[in-house]
């Protein structure tokens, strides 16, 4: 929506993932990432590290499974969602302000990590398809198409030389 305010964080997990069901029979994950600047001292030679900034956040529906079954506590994340503000009263009787980001997307870093990704399973096959789409057609689905495909290519393979032109099995670019 336009005026929201968009973020990426990248930080590290506090806890693992906390995932619940809403009385309306909806999943929420929630977690915390803390993201602590580091800069270099040069009068001392070394790295030092800021103040951490600890973001609750919140993944909905399918994100929520996603994040519940693939994130854990110290995994290094990089997060993009819209802020989101919420005020309630605490048990003392005060009022409370909570900043939470609505997570939107989010993946483990790859800085200092490897990661193998698996497409998971959800409920888009139970869901309708979407205007203008026939039933009978078939899914393009980019996790199990070949090299081929995903190049554009797979249709012209007569046209295609036998071997890989990105690769270096002859020696030569």
């Amino acid at each position: 929506m336009a005026g929201e305010t968009v973020i990426t964080i990248v930080g590290n997990l506090t806890a693992d993932p906390e995932t619940r069901t809403t009385q309306n029979g909806g999943t929420v994950c929630n977690f915390i990432i803390a993201s602590t600047p580091r800069q270099y001292n040069s009068q001392s030679g070394q790295w030092e590290d800021g103040p951490a900034l600890f973001l609750r956040c919140a993944a909905w529906r399918d994100l929520a499974a996603n994040c519940a079954q693939s994130l854990s506590k110290g995994m290094r994340v990089i997060a993009q969602g819209r802020l989101r503000q919420h005020s309630y009263q605490a048990q003392d009787g005060s009022n409370r302000i909570v900043i939470e980001m609505q997570v939107d997307e989010i993946g483990p870093s790859l800085r200092y990590a490897t990661a193998q990704v698996t497409r998971a399973d959800s409920q888009r096959s139970t869901r309708p398809q979407p205007t203008g789409q026939r039933e009978d057609a078939p899914a393009t689905d980019p996790w199990t198409a070949d090299r081929a495909t995903l190049s554009g290519a797979g249709r012209f393979a007569a046209d295609r030389p036998a071997t890989d032109p990105w690769s270096d099995a002859d020696g030569e670019f």
